[in-house]
């Protein structure tokens, strides 16, 4: 109680002298110059709002169509070590053995290595159809999913080749 009549006392004394601490005099002048925006400083806001939309909205559609074909790739990329995991379950893990092999999808989903109907992130529709297809060496060659094909660097590197 003591420091609220204090304070009290202080802003009397104040008044009545007519000096003011420094914070007064500052919130006193705001207070009579300052009363809002003027319409040029709404307009120079607005343009700048305007400018960065501009440049903004090209940019994200760009970076959503992007995350949609590299989700695709990821899906490719799941396809393929089920693919590798059905040659070590099946097939004995003899990998010098399977150059020229394609395992289909319905193969992989047969043998539940892969989900069935196996969804495609950007259209959410299921992959009609599918394979991986092993090169001569036994190396990766291609998988297809859908429409889609993807090659071995696309998707070991998880990426589609721009």
């Amino acid at each position: 109680m003591n420091q609220a009549v204090e304070a009290v006392v202080n802003e009397v004394e104040v008044k009545e002298s007519g000096k003011s601490t420094f914070m007064q005099r500052v919130w006193t002048k705001m207070g009579k110059e300052e009363k809002g925006f003027t319409l040029i400083e709404l307009l120079a806001v607005l343009v700048i709002i305007a400018i960065i939309a501009v440049i903004a909205i090209p940019l994200i559609g760009g970076i959503i169509n992007n995350s949609k074909e590299d989700s695709d790739v990821a899906s490719a990329r799941q396809v393929y070590d089920a693919s590798r995991l059905y040659v070590i379950g099946e097939l004995g893990g003899q990998f010098e053995k399977v150059g020229g092999l394609t395992i289909t999808l319905a193969e992989l989903q047969a043998k539940k290595y892969v989900d069935s109907p196996l969804l495609l992130p950007s259209t959410k529709a299921a992959a009609s159809g599918g394979s991986v297809v092993y090169g001569e060496d036994g190396t990766l060659s291609e998988v297809t999913l859908g429409a889609e094909t993807y090659t071995d660097d696309e998707v070991l590197a998880g990426k589609k080749a721009d």
